[in-house]
């Protein structure tokens, strides 16, 4: 199973459509994963042409991304890896264990909130933050998360470069 992973497109102010980098890498998924900042849901309904898209509200997403299916957290079973989502992680000191006690089955916790990607392991967790496609702020790139699962575990995650 191919997840696309993305966070904090901001739109419309940074999405004004799918970027062309960023489709490339939607057609080939199987689930999309938002953790968060859409900031309008038209976003959420170009993205769900390319797959099934799953997603958690941001500190800056109204109503209107609520009514579309985003909740504050959400946990989802995705080709046997337990997966949650979560938009603000909270502060990076002691993040895993924050995390691991959030969310006790997970074994992959995707959030956003921050623009850094982020893959990181400890507490008995994998975390892992794709960073923005729009909004790359101090990041030299804009980026997005592709996930690779097998059999129920984690083959693959990796951080791609989508804007310069």
């Amino acid at each position: 199973m191919r997840v696309v992973v993305l966070a904090d497109t901001h739109s419309p102010r940074r999405w004004k459509s799918c970027p062309p980098r960023v489709a490339e890498h939607l057609r080939d998924a199987d689930v999309i994963l938002h953790a968060g900042d859409v900031c309008t849901p038209d976003v959420l309904d170009e993205l769900a042409e390319f797959a099934p898209v799953y997603v958690v509200q941001g500190n800056n997403d109204g109503p209107d991304v609520a009514a579309w299916g985003a909740s504050e957290t959400l946990e989802v079973d995705l080709g046997g890896l337990a997966v949650a989502m979560i938009h603000d992680s909270g502060q990076a000191t002691g993040r895993t264990a924050r995390m691991r006690r959030r969310f006790p089955r997970a074994d992959l916790v995707v959030f956003g909130h921050s623009h850094i990607p982020m893959d990181q392991t400890g507490d008995g967790v994998r975390i892992f933050n794709p960073g923005s496609p729009t909004d790359r702020r101090r990041q030299p790139y804009g980026t997005l998360g592709v996930l690779d699962i097998s059999d129920g575990s984690l083959a693959g995650a990796r951080i791609v470069p989508v804007t310069g």
